[in-house]
């Protein structure tokens, strides 16, 4: 069993199969959920574990090399937006209705279980050298 970083072995062994440019949607509860890309569901009740402990987690173990949010958290839930700018200084702002078309072409969802709106970013992974 590994002894550090992340556990959930189908989260684990999602992300080892990423590579360059691929993208990773991380959402809440409330976000619908295209047909087609991989699904990782971690939501075990409202709040656990929250947008902001997912992505923590999840930066621990990507390379990041752009991330697009929607542009309706800036007034609708500041607390997450204040954490999307603090991560990603080039965070792109999109309207809600572009960014879920945009998860169709996510690679992977991880769906959290956030209950607070537009606690959604969608990654664009790089490569560590």
């Amino acid at each position: 069993m590994k002894k550090a970083g992340i556990l959930n072995r189908h989260l684990s062994g999602a992300l080892a199969e990423l590579g360059h440019t691929d993208q990773v949607l991380v959402c809440d509860a409330g976000m619908p959920i295209p047909d087609g890309p991989r699904v990782v569901d971690l939501a075990f009740r409202a709040g656990v574990p929250s947008f902001a402990e997912v992505l923590d987690g999840l930066l621990a173990e990507l390379v990041v090399e752009g991330a697009t949010a929607a542009a309706e958290v800036r007034e609708a839930n500041p607390e997450a937006a204040a954490l999307l700018a603090g991560q990603f200084p080039g965070l792109a702002f999109v309207p809600h209705e572009r960014l879920k078309e945009l998860s169709a072409g996510a690679r992977l969802i991880v769906r959290t279980g956030e209950a607070r709106p537009y606690a959604n970013v969608l990654l664009r992974c790089g490569v560590f050298f």
